[in-house]
């Protein structure tokens, strides 16, 4: 459930705002703040099986997403390039300080 959660929560911070507000706030209630699908339901007055569809119908349009444009997946790429660049610079300090301010601008990309 862990990972599901940490997926989720990934794929909302790269896809979120494409989401209705009504999914948003879902979504924030389920994973962010960590309530209940019984807890939502009460507090937007409606039942848990809708909450569960709906949050289900959310999921899968930000699954959707990440399946088109594959932000999360080139994301992650670029953190894995970057920490085997710093890697290699290790053993070279004059080549660190010549890479480190453009590593620093891919950085602030994302």
């Amino acid at each position: 459930m862990l990972e599901q959660t940490t997926k989720m929560n990934l794929l909302y911070d790269f896809y979120g705002s494409l989401l209705t507000e009504k999914q948003q706030s879902l979504l924030e209630l389920y994973y962010l703040e960590d309530w209940s699908l019984s807890e939502i339901a009460e507090h937007q007055g409606t039942s848990r099986q809708a909450v569960f569809e709906a949050i289900k119908r959310a999921q899968a349009t930000l699954t959707d997403l990440e399946n088109k444009l594959s932000l999360v997946t080139k994301h992650r790429r670029r953190q894995e390039l970057i920490a085997e660049l710093r890697s290699q610079l290790e053993t070279d300090a004059n080549a660190r300080a010549v890479a480190e301010p453009i590593i620093t601008k891919l950085l602030e990309i994302d």
